[in-house]
């Protein structure tokens, strides 16, 4: 039974810092592009981080540079996405999505994923 499940989502105030954490289940994460996203009220989703299939490549969409780290833990079949420094304008459903193969030379888009999560909500708010 595959399965990605996000979690570490909730309500932070502006410069404050989640861990979001994507666990997969029924197949080694490892193996596959593992891709941030998120959607905004109002906003088309967007995608966030990307880990490639192999090898240590990552991809960051601009406005989260510097503030965003994605990265694996094989043991514990997880990729984890460290948000730091948040401002009102992360707020969103955050999801991570799988590819089989993907090398992260560009942020992809979401019809470029193969499997998702359902999402877990991120509000920065004072």
């Amino acid at each position: 039974q595959w399965q990605l499940a996000e979690s570490g989502g909730g309500s932070v105030e502006p410069g404050g810092s989640l861990r979001l954490s994507c666990v997969a289940s029924g197949f080694l994460l490892e193996q596959y592009a593992v891709v941030w996203f998120r959607q905004a009220p109002g906003k088309e989703r967007e995608g966030v981080s990307c880990l490639a299939s192999s090898g240590p490549s990552t991809r960051y969409l601009d406005s989260v540079k510097g503030r965003f780290t994605v990265a694996r833990d094989n043991a514990k079949n997880t990729v984890y996405l460290q948000m730091d420094r948040l401002n009102p304008e992360d707020t969103a459903v955050y999801f991570c999505a799988i590819r089989s193969v993907h090398f992260c030379s560009y942020v992809p888009r979401e019809g470029e994923m193969d499997f998702w999560g359902t999402g877990t909500q991120v509000t920065v708010s004072s």
